[in-house]
């Protein structure tokens, strides 16, 4: 069996685990979703003028993706791969002949497969439910914005499971690096009207570039197929950072104490 082939049946393992721990795959998805209900249904009805008076779960479905993409390829990716580590899974890993880049393949992967599922159902749920226009001729950039977010989370989720010190300390550790940016990023606001010093600072990470990637290619004004050239520029350098940052700081072996 050549690399590949160890990589493709890495990521039918990894598959496998996930959806054999019910509770977990079902979180995974449901808390995402009950976020897009609870908003849009408190929003119903409600305008943004500073986004060319869109709906407010127009706005808010792409933010949702986000927020979706950056829980599984940033969040669980990282807790997963320190807990991992602590129990010494990736050291043991390493001593069979499954290739190193085999195995973080397959967790990569299939952190991106749970992003794509997570997409269609919030965007299906925002459709059905609540009449938001899925617009095909952006499609294009919407799918390129997702993949290369989906790439940059999962790089940086790596690199930061190689700063968390054991398994205890990971979800801490995790969580505040990304939870405050969530309300700095145009996620379930727009921050046109914010102070200059709270939308400068959210534009310095990539959480926002992701959200605005993604909720440009729905936005109704939106021309041509959806790429928003500065914000996928942004996520690429993101995606570089956070590689490099990956093979400089991620562990194999737990950390001694």
């Amino acid at each position: 069996m050549n690399d590949a082939a160890i990589a493709a049946r890495q990521v039918r393992f990894e598959q496998k685990a996930f959806w054999r721990n019910p509770a977990g795959a079902v979180f995974t998805f449901a808390f995402p979703l009950l976020f897009l209900v609870i908003f849009s249904t408190l929003n119903s009805g409600m305008r943004i003028e500073e986004r060319g008076n869109i709906s407010f779960v127009t706005f808010f479905v792409p933010g949702i993706v986000a927020f979706g993409l950056v829980s599984a390829c940033y969040t669980n990716l990282a807790i997963r791969m320190t807990i991992s580590r602590d129990f010494g899974i990736l050291k043991r890993v390493r001593g069979t002949p499954v290739p190193t880049w085999a195995y973080l393949a397959g967790q990569v992967a299939s952190s991106v497969i749970i992003t794509f599922i997570l997409f269609f159902l919030t965007v299906g749920l925002g459709v059905v439910a609540f009449g938001v226009e899925f617009r095909t001729g952006t499609a294009a950039g919407l799918f390129a914005t997702l993949a290369l977010g989906a790439a940059c989370f999962c790089a940086l989720g790596l690199a930061v499971s190689g700063m968390c010190p054991n398994a205890d300390a990971a979800p801490a550790i995790v969580n505040f690096s990304i939870f405050p940016l969530l309300f700095v990023s145009g996620i379930f606001f727009p921050l046109d009207n914010a102070p200059a010093w709270l939308t400068a600072v959210g534009k310095v990470f990539p959480m926002q570039q992701l959200a605005d990637g993604l909720q440009y290619a729905f936005d109704p004004r939106t021309t041509g197929l959806g790429f928003n050239a500065r914000d996928l520029w942004s996520l690429l350098a993101w995606t570089v950072a956070g590689s490099v940052l990956a093979v400089r700081l991620f562990r194999w072996d737990p950390v001694k104490k």
